[in-house]
């Protein structure tokens, strides 16, 4: 985390999904999204890596990004 940011409160974050879900909600939810978030940002970067290696660029870019995200929301869509 960048010096000067705050963490959102996690009490907020119970909240906003206790509001969307229209659901009870465990103790330790934004944990999970946390995690849940982390992995599906693991695998994008992760597939666009490779997207970006067969296309024969250097780094990773936009449009290896945006080329592999539907396929990586599709895998974490619940």
């Amino acid at each position: 985390m960048a010096p000067g940011q705050k963490m959102y409160p996690r009490a907020t974050v119970k909240k906003i999904v206790k509001a969307h879900s229209k659901c009870n909600v465990s103790k330790n939810v934004d944990v999970m999204i946390f995690l849940d978030y982390v992995l599906f940002m693991q695998t994008l970067i992760k597939e666009a890596a490779i997207d970006s290696k067969q296309a024969g660029e250097r780094n990773v870019s936009a449009k290896s990004i945006r080329k592999a995200t539907p396929d990586t929301l599709a895998k974490f869509k619940g």
